[in-house]
């Protein structure tokens, strides 16, 4: 009977050869398919990155084009060097003094809009997180069902208010409706409610005002978040072209989106002035995306997984 036993197979993972040849194995085949993922990621993204160049360095390539030759052959990947120039980019900076007052008018109200956003939004997320007061279940659902309302439907009633307000064609009245930004709010809220609130408590035990707690303790700790929302909302700032068609009049306080579309006109196109001071409107954008890229991912991930 003892002998019998000790005749048995031994069973795999046990040390002997037989289970160490399958672990083995098994580890060879999860390494495998890791790098194949990891592969088909890398070529997935890499696509992704073509896709979204594609577009960019066709602009790029017509800035060097004649406005003629882009409206025969249209905008094309090759630059042929023979009818290649600078002549868009010497327009541009010697004779095109509208373009500039449009850059500067975008630029002022991308800045204001972005702080005084980033302000309003915050105080009012930070309200909904570190104070209880009555219906502010209530409250927050009505944040929630604004982000479902699309904005052209808001287009009438607020043009109408603006109107009444006599705010027509001005900065006012294009930055005052975005200021407390539903999906900024929201995201806020979801970034401080992972703030513990024994450091609130701690900086009114010490006698710290709220305006002093908010911007001493909770501000420096939520610096991603400001970061990410800085970049979103000046994007949307910055192309914003329906409402500040609708609030402004008068051709000098145009924003850059605005004045580009003047260009195009039933009776002469510039489009040498179109595409090269298309591609400047990109750069702002892209400058402050790389500037804060690390503060934006860290920001949308600590705001998409706290609370």
């Amino acid at each position: 009977m003892t002998a019998s036993t000790s005749l048995k197979a031994p069973r795999s993972g046990t040390g002997l050869p037989g289970g160490r040849r399958k672990t083995t194995d098994e580890g060879k085949a999860a390494r495998r398919r890791s790098v194949s993922a990891s592969t088909l990621m890398t070529v997935l993204f890499l696509a992704i990155i073509i896709l979204v160049l594609i577009p960019l360095w066709a602009i790029f390539v017509g800035t060097f084009q004649d406005g003629n030759m882009i409206i025969r052959n249209g905008l094309n990947l090759g630059i042929d060097f023979s009818q290649a120039g600078l002549q868009n980019y010497v327009m541009l900076f010697t004779d095109s003094g509208s373009y500039f007052r449009w850059f500067l008018n975008s630029t002022i109200v991308t800045l204001v809009q972005v702080v005084l956003t980033l302000a309003v939004s915050s105080f009012v997320a930070y309200g909904f997180v570190m104070y209880e007061f009555r219906f502010k279940a209530a409250l927050f659902v009505a944040v929630l069902l604004l982000m479902s309302v699309p904005f052209e439907m808001l287009m009438l009633p607020l043009y109408i208010q603006i109107n009444d307000m006599h705010l027509q064609d001005t900065y006012v009245a294009v930055i005052l409706p975005f200021l407390a930004h539903a999906i900024t709010i929201m995201f806020f809220r979801q970034y401080l409610r992972g703030i513990p609130k024994e450091i609130v408590e701690a900086g009114r035990i010490d006698g710290v005002t709220e305006y002093g707690i908010f911007f001493r303790l909770v501000v420096p700790i939520a610096k991603p978040a400001f970061a990410a929302m800085a970049i979103l909302n000046g994007m949307l700032s910055w192309n914003n072209f329906l409402w500040p068609l609708l609030a402004l009049r008068s051709p000098e306080n145009y924003t850059l989106p605005i004045g580009l579309t003047t260009l195009l006109t039933p009776y002469g196109n510039n489009y040498e002035l179109l595409i090269v001071g298309s591609f400047f409107s990109m750069l702002p954008i892209f400058a402050l995306f790389l500037a804060f890229q690390r503060f934006f991912i860290e920001g949308m991930t600590a705001g998409a997984v706290k609370g």
